[in-house]
């Protein structure tokens, strides 16, 4: 757990075995982000490199949003001083890893696991597409989170390395709030599959979950109520889009045609593609390829599942101890056995895959690159390294052992070198994978959004390389039809089934 705290002392609650990231950055009286770049938050840096880097409209947009973080920043500092205690502070904390992408890529696979497809397809698209749109407006907009102080900065992780417009764990949590209130109304309405307490206490919870994530982004500081207020508006929006359409694109998907993955692949590409690039190097757009490309592979798996006509023969199979609706002991200790393993066996083929696939790709993508690169100019993103400008990705790139969910590990740090001001001569900027130095006449006469000459020199020493970007789409699309079609067809072949 770390606590971004004012550095005038700890707010009330405040944990002091905690790992205490500072944060200097302070609102001026006119709202304007003060000239020191807050050492824990992108999106402070000084007002002329985001005017001159970013297109007016943009700019605009930002500018915007940028009142209301200092109209509402002193706000919920008062807020915090009245109610912030030990016990709130813990249970915000906690109970905001059950809206990280993490809790929702290990949670999802199981529904396939069991047997819930529909569900999780479900779940996954919408899941997915909040964390997609949210990431696509951060790094749009280019707005930070409340200024630390006045607010005290809770996070656990590394949330606090995105920008803060708008709310992503608000727009996940509602989406997910929603769409799981639609099945439980569903269930007690139309098929009295459950009573009258269960649907009443199903229906609190639910509730009960939205508001502690969406209030705990006010409570530990991380977002305003301009960030949470849109994060619950586009939460509420993709969840009613995807009621509309559930029905059609589930058609579409067991049509059988061809035309399923010549829409979905290219259109996954062009969404990777267009994702806009940020002043700041912010995480928001590895957050964005991992999900864009989970929904990928789960829709082409259902597509392929129906199409090679695996859906009928394996994924209806019942899983030991579930015959006949009659549990006896020996059928319930077989059972929860059987659903143990099959916990255990699909996260860790999961890993493996990601493990093997990130390890080829790294080794077969740079040199394919820079072959194409002499036939035709290849997309390249800031803060990405070309491969026409390395011979092979660094070691501290490389694998773990035990890999996290998604690669947003270590922390940024913008910092002064002259006496603690915003330096003249440069910005010492500790990346998510080593420091770098880069001259501050960024975006000086540049034009539509671009950087000046400075551009290349920066993104070559950013520690991120573009073989990185087409691996992400691969191992995460593969992770979405492992999950959905390749591992629940496993545990049918290996006498497991799928179905409870």
């Amino acid at each position: 757990m770390s606590i971004v705290t004012p550095t005038n002392g700890h707010a009330p609650g405040a944990q002091a075995n905690s790992k205490i990231l500072t944060s200097t950055t302070s609102t001026k009286p006119n709202g304007v982000v003060p000239s020191h770049p807050s050492r824990d938050t992108p999106g402070q840096l000084p007002e002329d490199v985001y005017n001159s880097i970013l297109p007016w409209w943009r700019t605009a947009i930002r500018a915007h949003i940028l009142k209301a973080v200092a109209r509402e920043s002193p706000v919920i500092a008062r807020m915090q001083a009245r109610l912030r205690s030990p016990w709130l502070d813990k249970y915000f904390l906690y109970t905001s890893s059950l809206g990280t992408h993490t809790f929702f890529m290990i949670a999802l696979p199981l529904l396939f696991f069991f047997g819930y497809g529909e569900t999780g397809r479900g779940l996954v698209v919408v899941l997915a597409s909040g964390v997609y749109f949210s990431s696509f407006i951060k790094d749009l907009v280019c707005s930070p989170r409340p200024f630390a102080p006045p607010v005290s900065r809770l996070t656990i992780g590394t949330h606090h390395l995105e920008y803060g417009f708008p709310s992503t764990h608000s727009t996940n949590s509602v989406s997910m709030a929603l769409f799981i209130f639609s099945q439980v109304h569903s269930a007690y309405s139309e098929h009295s599959a459950i009573s009258d307490v269960a649907y009443q206490i199903l229906c609190a919870i639910l509730a009960l979950y939205a508001v502690s994530i969406v209030f705990g982004r006010l409570y530990t500081g991380m977002h305003s109520f301009t960030d949470c207020g849109v994060g619950v508006t586009l939460g509420a929006a993709i969840w009613a889009a995807y009621v509309m359409m559930s029905d059609k694109l589930e058609s579409w998907l067991e049509s059988g045609f061809w035309s399923v993955p010549y829409t979905l692949v290219p259109a996954c590409l062009l969404l990777v593609h267009y994702h806009p690039q940020p002043v700041d190097d912010c995480p928001c757009f590895e957050d964005a390829i991992a999900f864009v490309s989970v929904i990928l592979g789960v829709l082409l798996a259902r597509w392929h599942s129906v199409y090679v006509g695996l859906d009928e023969v394996f994924l209806h199979t019942v899983m030991p101890g579930g015959q006949g609706g009659v549990w006896t002991w020996e059928g319930k200790v077989q059972w929860w056995s059987t659903a143990g393993a099959k916990m255990g066996i699909g996260i860790l083929i999961i890993f493996v895959w990601r493990l093997l696939a990130k390890s080829v790709l790294h080794a077969v993508l740079p040199p394919l690159f820079r072959t194409l690169a002499q036939c035709f100019k290849l997309p390249h993103r800031r803060f990405y390294t070309p491969a026409t400008d390395y011979n092979h990705l660094p070691v501290e790139n490389g694998l773990h052992p035990i890999p996290s969910v998604i690669d947003l590990n270590g922390v940024m740090e913008v910092s002064g070198v002259n006496g603690g001001e915003y330096p003249r001569d440069g910005v010492k900027r500790r990346g998510r994978n080593g420091a770098v130095k880069f001259n501050n006449n960024i975006g000086q006469g540049s034009e539509g959004g671009k950087f000046p000459e400075t551009e290349k020199s920066w993104a070559m020493q950013a520690k991120h390389y573009d073989a990185d970007v087409l691996t992400k789409v691969v191992v995460y699309a593969g992770i979405g039809m492992l999950s959905a079609e390749g591992i629940p067809v496993l545990f049918s072949l290996m006498g497991w089934g799928v179905k409870p």
